[in-house]
């Protein structure tokens, strides 16, 4: 493929490319790339936002260049304040490194693990002294600092800012420069970060990294970025049901952009999809984007459940089965917040509650309105619905 050609793949779904004049003549010299992509391991899994970048990057992979996942254990430690409007908790180093140990074996569900260079951003600062960062921290100003939108508004608003937060940006870019990367990349909300380590560069007398920023993933609700914090996500790690039911929650309007952003589908092959049924559309989407994560053959199979649960009103035949002793503690009859919130299968009693609230659980055709109704131990079994994907049996 001539460097033209390579260009034009580089550049395909990007929101922003800066300097591929730069890496243009990198090519024409026969340069092989160093591609850069860092995460913080601030939560135990990978969400389908981090897949529009690893798929970049796996792209250039493929290009034959070479890939360089930076995991930000250091970096960690601070917090990324990118988006943010409060300072963020800090982790300890025990829950880093587990959180590093699943981003690896997630990412590699994109990457080609032969192919990707790692590294911890501890090699570098871990060795740093006092006195180092002192002199790093001289290479920017407060006034370029607060030229950053987040920093601006949590300024104006007397909004905290620690003086550790404004050399995130900087750690960001020094990875850059230890790295000797040609290319940076990174979601659009990161462009200030990345163009740190491009300036960096050049004061290092080196050639400048060229910034690459994909498209922000929106979320679940079709509105916000997608974000744990928000609760609009799909994980890597997601079950294949899970996953499946959570695809077939997103608006119409979002799922093209999946296709798009997700699939890498053509706009032929999406414009095919939209004159059909949207539905069908949809159960492609879901059915496709399973199989990547749980295997050909996990999507069919939860397609088949779906369309029982919903196209035919029937019941999940795979859903999870509790005992009465292991919900109820023994007791007799036991309040159905209580019951629910013993099988794990839902992140808090509040978050049950507003399920029963919106009329969204059922104990069999019965509808549950009360979230202090008590439920008695069956003679039988019971299958209670709670929310359009989650179905219990309790024996």
């Amino acid at each position: 493929m001539s460097p033209a050609e390579q260009l034009k793949v580089m550049k395909s779904r990007t929101a922003k490319f800066i300097g591929e004049a730069e890496i243009l003549k990198r090519l024409e010299a026969g340069k092989t790339l160093r591609v850069k992509l860092g995460v913080d391991p601030t939560r135990p899994d990978l969400t389908f936002g981090h897949m529009v970048v690893f798929q970049k990057l796996r792209q250039f992979q493929e290009l034959g260049h070479q890939a360089v996942l930076i995991i930000g254990d250091y970096t960690t430690r601070i917090g990324d304040p990118t988006g943010k409007s409060e300072t963020r908790p800090v982790l300890s180093e025990q829950e880093i490194e587990e959180n590093a140990k699943t981003y690896l074996e997630q990412a590699y569900q994109i990457l080609d693990p032969k192919k990707t260079e790692v590294r911890r951003n501890s090699e570098w600062f871990g060795k740093m002294s006092f006195l180092d960062a002192l002199q790093l921290s001289r290479r920017m100003t407060v006034a370029q600092m607060l030229a950053r939108d987040d920093f601006a508004k949590r300024h104006e608003s007397n909004t905290p800012i620690s003086i550790v937060e404004f050399l995130y940006p900087l750690l960001q870019g020094y990875d850059s420069v230890m790295l000797k990367a040609d290319i940076e990349i990174g979601g659009s909300d990161q462009l200030f970060n990345m163009l740190v380590g491009r300036d960096l560069q050049e004061q290092d007398k080196m050639a400048p990294q060229a910034v690459l920023g994909m498209p922000l993933l929106v979320g679940l609700d079709g509105e916000k970025k997608m974000s744990k914090s928000l609760g609009n996500y799909i994980a890597f790690n997601h079950g294949a049901k899970d996953m499946f039911g959570r695809i077939m929650s997103v608006p119409d309007v979002t799922m093209w952009v999946y296709y798009d952003l997700l699939l890498l589908s053509s706009p032929e092959e999406i414009a095919a999809l939209k004159a059909g049924h949207p539905m069908e559309a949809k159960k492609q989407l879901a059915t496709r984007l399973t199989d990547k994560f749980h295997g050909e053959g996990a999507g069919a199979k939860e397609r088949a459940e779906f369309e029982n649960v919903f196209s035919k009103g029937g019941v999940r035949t795979d859903m999870p089965e509790f005992t009465w002793a292991a919900v109820s503690g023994g007791a007799a009859e036991v309040s159905i917040v209580d019951l629910l919130a013993a099988t794990n299968l839902f992140p808090s009693k509040k978050e049950i509650r507003r399920l029963i609230e919106g009329g969204a659980v059922k104990i069999g055709d019965d509808k549950v309105s009360d979230p202090a109704q008590k439920v008695a131990q069956p003679a039988g079994e019971l299958v209670i619905q709670a929310g359009k994907r989650t179905f219990v049996k309790v024996k």
